[in-house]
């Protein structure tokens, strides 16, 4: 379905999570001894890189000629990779399915995010969206 630009996560990004979601563990927000963690630095919550992909689909494709469109949730999401403060991600988006369903369609769209400069991605998600006429 396409690839979106690249999204910078920095640590004012992971503050700012961390500030809202009141996830203040402090492999995110602890600079210091983060820097003698297992990561070597802060990274960020893997619920961040998930929340970033909204922006990421609205970079990599338009849905058009709906009323309105709904997150209807996820059938799975798997954080398999760290996101080190600093780091630039990038979304990659499959179709999986389309469903008629009253009113209009329900879409399965998997979501592969990756680290700029790393094979592995951080990421993988199937989202599942309504879109309604």
């Amino acid at each position: 379905m396409g690839s979106s630009e690249w999204v910078s996560v920095d640590q004012a990004r992971i503050d700012q999570f961390a500030a809202v979601t009141g996830d203040h563990q402090w492999i995110h927000v602890d600079t210091e001894r983060a820097a003698a963690g297992p990561f070597g630095t802060t990274v960020a919550h893997g619920f961040l890189t998930l929340s970033l992909v909204p922006v990421m689909v609205g970079m990599a494709f338009k849905v058009s000629e709906v009323r309105m469109s709904v997150n209807y949730g996820l059938n799975r999401a798997r954080f398999t990779a760290p996101v080190p403060a600093g780091s630039r991600l990038r979304g990659h988006f499959k179709l999986v399915s389309l469903e008629s369903i009253r009113g209009g369609t329900q879409v399965v769209v998997e979501a592969t995010i990756e680290r700029e400069g790393h094979s592995k991605p951080v990421c993988v998600a199937e989202l599942v969206a309504r879109h309604f006429i």
